[in-house]
């Protein structure tokens, strides 16, 4: 999953994007996009979309040159880690995530309940995804997965993704007008692509639909059942600082090196205070995150189950950082 606020300041970890055509070039063939128009519909009724979702949806559907441009041409950066955490877990977004655990605490203590996921990580994906629901993207759904799904750099996975969209509109959660998102295709205050709004969100409130756009009850609990059901654990953490003895060997950092907390501990292995290791029989690993010689994290299960979710160290970081200093269960 992508986030709105990842397009919107172009932060991660340490990622270069190609640029590529100059936006200016961007042309469109409108007898051939009309053309394919008239096949996707045709693929799209055959799939059980009803004619009426597909009249509201794509008749008179435009292709955006702006979204063109965004995929074509994203902007180079790489930031640090310390760049990054600065930026996405400043206090101001600490002191609101506290603020917003007590505001949804009996909602957010029922929901973490009910999936086995602790509130504080519930909050804290959703302060890093979308600012606590307030930056979740402006494009309509539709139009810009329709431009992606036409355009040949990556029509493949976009074209399933706009079928997914179509499937999402045809179970009347949301109508296409209120269908918004991220350019490249990510919606709602949990930022799930529809492939993954078909997987996970659900009704919490049980009020017909699932509606991760405005309904806190539907965002939390989808939010949750994702995290559930790709492995949380709710009797462990996500993972701490710690600090490495001198000579460590930087070939036993890494997703792939897993050993008991204790074993660490007899590696010289200790909290970042220097304090020791907690005295628990839980596995764990060692990541850097910038390469040997940067901060280091002892990470548990959890930890992966936050990549499932988006497939960076500086992300999955973040969440955890967030989390803790938010606290809370």
């Amino acid at each position: 999953m992508a986030t709105a606020l990842f397009y919107l300041m172009a932060a991660n970890h340490a990622i270069s994007h190609e640029t590529a055509d100059d936006p200016s070039k961007i042309k469109v063939d409108p007898v051939a996009f009309k053309q394919w128009l008239v096949e996707l519909r045709a693929e799209a009724s055959g799939n059980g979309i009803r004619e009426e979702i597909l009249a509201s949806a794509l008749d008179g559907v435009k292709q955006i040159p702006r979204v063109l441009e965004l995929d074509r041409k994203q902007p180079e950066f790489s930031l640090t880690f310390a760049q990054y955490m600065t930026r996405v877990v400043p206090n101001s977004r600490v002191q609101k995530g506290r603020k917003k655990l007590a505001e949804n605490k009996v909602l957010l203590e029922e929901v973490g309940k009910k999936f086995g996921v602790q509130p504080r990580f519930i909050v804290a994906f959703w302060g890093i995804e979308t600012d606590f629901g307030r930056v979740t993207g402006g494009f309509k759904l539709i139009p810009a997965l329709v431009t992606l799904a036409h355009d040949g750099r990556r029509s493949k996975y976009f074209r399933k993704e706009l079928m997914n969209a179509l499937k999402i509109l045809n179970g009347n959660h949301i109508k296409p007008e209120d269908m918004v998102g991220s350019w490249a295709g990510a919606m709602g205050q949990c930022q799930f692509m529809p492939s993954s709004f078909l997987n996970f969100a659900i009704d919490y409130n049980g009020d017909g639909r699932k509606d991760i756009w405005n309904t806190k009850e539907d965002v939390f609990g989808s939010a949750a059942n994702y995290l559930s059901r790709s492995g949380w654990k709710a009797d462990q953490t996500w993972g701490r600082a710690v600090t490495l003895p001198a000579g460590f060997n930087p070939e036993m950092a890494g997703l792939k090196i897993i050993k008991p907390i204790a074993q660490w501990a007899a590696l010289g292995v200790r909290k970042a205070d220097g304090s020791a290791l907690p005295a628990r029989d839980l596995n764990a690993s060692i990541v850097y995150t910038e390469g040997p010689g940067s901060a280091a994290y002892m990470i548990y299960n959890n930890y992966r189950t936050i990549l499932k979710w988006n497939r960076s160290t500086y992300f999955a970081v973040a969440v955890g950082t967030l989390a803790d200093r938010i606290g809370g269960s």
